[in-house]
């Protein structure tokens, strides 16, 4: 009722009252959101699957909720070139629990909290590229762009995003 009282009292004395979301409100809807990314594996990038480093590329998904479970099968993760994972399989994130989706080739584990793109290709740019979290529906559950030089301030490769 306030709300509506606020609002005729503005509309009467001429002023027009906007609520404006802030632009990135819609990446907390979700349970889950990026927490962080090693976007430059260390050492000299190679893609090779037998002696490269891209198993040291990953990016790591949290479940911030504090009640429900969510299954990952569905969810994307992709890039600003379009460059896409899609979570094909099963896997349960707990309240609290994390995931790191890795680069490479390898065997996933719920254990030990891993999956793995069966791809030896980097996804992320050293320099700067656009992070998506993506729902099964196509809705995005969290994104965020990053360059180099405005966020990875100790030059490690790796962003932390949501603490």
């Amino acid at each position: 009722m306030r709300i509506r009282a606020a609002l005729a009292v503005a509309a009467t004395a001429g002023t027009v009252a906007v609520a404006a979301a802030p632009a990135q409100a819609a990446e907390y809807s979700s349970a889950l959101k990026v927490r962080g990314i090693q976007y430059d594996a260390p050492g000299r990038d190679s893609n090779n699957c037998r002696t490269g480093n891209t198993k040291n590329e990953y990016l790591t998904i949290k479940n911030y909720s504090r009640t429900t479970k969510v299954n990952l099968k569905g969810y994307v993760v992709k890039d600003a070139a379009g460059n896409k994972f899609t979570f094909r399989a099963n896997h349960y994130l707990e309240p609290g629990d994390y995931v790191h989706l890795r680069g490479g080739k390898g065997t996933d584990s719920d254990a030990k909290n891993v999956v793995y793109r069966q791809n030896c290709n980097f996804i992320w740019n050293n320099d700067k590229d656009t992070v998506y979290l993506l729902k099964p529906s196509g809705a995005r559950a969290d994104v965020h762009s990053y360059t180099k030089a405005r966020n990875d301030r100790d030059g490690n490769g790796y962003i932390t995003y949501h603490g």
